[in-house]
């Protein structure tokens, strides 16, 4: 099966302060190569010092995430209460956008206070990873680890087990 160069951009808020998990981003990010052009964009999460004021800031950040959103892109938002999927469903779903000849998906990863209402009702998929919580840095390695994994599942290839 040949596989088109998906476009993978993933819109996350804040960045990587742990080198360890930096690495591991990086090292699925040159494995995924041959297969998508992904890209990581962060986006400075907007600072709550008012418990009360989660929602607005939530929308801000959500304008700032829906400003490098283009009609066209098919996108994905990480929610607590979105659909989980194995690796091997998470795999049907890349599959079949690439042969619905979607040229762009964007996974977008909140802050720790989620992503607000203007973002969710965007996305054309809410995916959970889990019904544990983990840290945004995690998610991060996690999310990339599973979009290689996808691709290998795909190609029918070796990785997964």
């Amino acid at each position: 099966m040949i596989i088109q160069k998906l476009k993978i951009k993933i819109i996350a808020l804040g960045k990587i302060k742990e080198k360890y998990l930096q690495n591991g981003i990086d090292e699925f990010l040159k494995r995924l190569t041959p297969y998508a052009a992904v890209s990581i964009l962060e986006i400075q999460p907007v600072q709550i010092k008012d418990e009360n004021l989660v929602e607005k800031a939530l929308l801000e950040e959500g304008e700032k995430i829906l400003a490098n959103i283009k009609p066209q892109d098919y996108v994905i938002t990480m929610e607590i209460n979105g659909k989980e999927l194995s690796s091997v469903e998470f795999g049907d779903k890349i599959n079949n956008l690439i042969n619905g000849g979607i040229g762009q998906v964007i996974f977008v990863i909140g802050s720790s206070n989620g992503i607000g209402k203007n973002v969710s009702e965007r996305a054309n998929f809410k995916m959970s990873m889990s019904k544990m919580t983990f840290l945004h840095e995690f998610a991060r390695l996690i999310l990339v680890e599973q979009i290689y994994r996808a691709f290998k599942i795909i190609k029918g290839e070796t990785y997964h087990k």
